[in-house]
């Protein structure tokens, strides 16, 4: 894999965080409309669909009055592999920090992502993406609706 490839890559990844962080949910959809993305708290994965993973996004995620969810999503511990000449396979983590009003800094969620990636006349893009969540905090002011593992049960 040439070093152009794995930026590009890399670019990717950062920019779904960026636009989380900027709650440019339109974005999110937009870097998955060609792939198939698997949520943690979602039973049927989104099959290509930019419009259902955006709503999705919207109907889940607190945005505040300045248009944000307060949030830095941090990605670490990068790992790209090539999978063929057009075919890449990636696995990263995430940890998600957030502070709002009467909600200090803090830790929220430890995820991992295990994407796969295809380049289409040149420009790479998300073709499929897995998202765990392992390690939660204190949600109630980053979601709308209870993802924890105890909501579950």
């Amino acid at each position: 894999m040439k070093t152009a490839d794995y930026i590009a890559i890399q670019n990717l990844l950062h920019r779904y965080c960026d636009c989380l962080d900027r709650g440019d949910m339109k974005g999110v959809g937009d870097l998955f409309s060609n792939a198939i993305v698997h949520l943690p708290a979602v039973d049927k994965p989104f099959d290509k669909d930019a419009a259902g993973l955006t709503k999705s996004y919207k109907n889940y995620v607190r945005i505040y009055p300045d248009g944000t969810p307060r949030t830095r999503h941090i990605s670490s511990n990068l790992i790209i592999e090539s999978d063929g000449p057009d075919r890449a396979k990636a696995q990263s983590y995430v940890m998600v920090f957030q502070a709002a009003d009467n909600f200090p800094l803090q830790p929220l969620i430890a995820a991992r992502y295990m994407d796969t990636f295809e380049r289409v006349d040149g420009i790479w893009r998300f073709a499929e993406r897995i998202m765990e969540t392992d390690l939660h905090g204190d949600l109630s002011s980053h979601m709308l609706l209870d993802f924890s593992p105890q909501a579950k049960a």
